[in-house]
């Protein structure tokens, strides 16, 4: 029997997790659920119910422990609304202690308030020791298990939250994005983006994330049109390309004695093909020439 796998999110804009859910039966996705996860017990949301499940790399999948009651509920809302408390006393602890090079970003409980992760990053290459901010934290909150979590610039900024480069009042990172991809200076390269620091760096002082949205149009585009300086016949003559518009799937020619004009790919002959065939044809024929002897 093929066991009921589940994909679960424990936070509003974060990563889907698989669990095996056969033991719960009838579930569906919005259901909140509770599981044993390596942060602890955890309350997530079900968001959807996987058809075709990879094996997992544990050699199983985790289960699903129960449904979550109104009681768990309520606690997880209590101990949410504890959570800038926690980061406020963290940071004030931090800087009693002298700590430099660390900031503290984020405090999180788990639903039940069993552990807190207390969430920073570093500005320094060498390790920090936290295990004096740690000891007094765990004299604040005795009841929970306190786990101090590194993380990186993207993270920082998509806890933080703020406006984009481009306007939007959340950036991707907060709105939509679960996880992060690999990002290269190739990417601004292809797309013709200036690679000054400002333009292509983000919040976060990394590649900004939306270098790789259009990126794979962009290589696939430039294969099929042909690239500047290069001579084309269009409808309107012979002339130089200009630029290329790869979204629109366009060239801008530069055309004698009429100017710049826009054309579509299929619209366009490469010159030197159209050459090579008046070349030939404009040849003598050697059958022709044997047959007039």
């Amino acid at each position: 029997m093929q066991p009921l796998i589940v994909g679960i999110r424990f936070q509003q804009i974060g990563k889907v997790y698989h669990f095996d859910a056969s033991a719960i039966g009838d579930i569906q996705a919005g259901d909140r659920v509770i599981v044993e996860t390596t942060r602890g017990r955890q309350l997530g949301e079900v968001t959807q119910l996987v058809e075709k499940p990879s094996p997992p790399p544990e050699g199983k999948w985790k289960p699903v422990e129960r449904r979550a009651t109104p009681r768990d509920l309520v606690l997880r809302q209590t101990w949410q609304r504890k959570e800038v408390e926690a980061m406020i006393a963290c940071r004030q602890r931090a800087a009693e202690l002298k700590l430099t090079g660390i900031k503290i970003i984020a405090a999180e409980f788990s639903f039940d308030g069993s552990r807190l992760t207390l969430m920073f990053s570093s500005e320094t290459e060498d390790k920090v020791d936290l295990k004096s901010l740690r000891n007094d934290m765990s004299k604040f909150y005795p009841g929970a298990q306190i786990d101090m979590r590194q993380i990186g610039p993207r993270d920082v900024a998509k806890i933080l939250g703020g406006f984009g480069a481009c306007g939007l009042e959340t950036r991707c990172c907060s709105k939509f994005l679960t996880d992060f991809s690999p990002i290269s200076i190739k990417m601004a390269k292809e797309q013709g983006i200036s690679l000054t620091p400002a333009e292509i760096t983000g919040i976060c002082g990394r590649l900004r994330c939306c270098l790789v949205y259009e990126y794979e149009q962009y290589v696939a585009a430039r294969k099929v049109l042909p690239k500047r300086n290069k001579r084309v016949v269009t409808p309107m003559g012979e002339g130089r390309v200009v630029d290329t518009l790869p979204l629109q799937m366009t060239v801008i020619v530069e055309l004698p004695e009429v100017g710049r004009r826009e054309f579509e790919s299929d619209q366009l002959e490469p010159w030197d093909e159209l050459e090579a065939l008046r070349r030939k044809s404009a040849a003598p024929c050697e059958n022709c020439e044997k047959k007039e002897i």
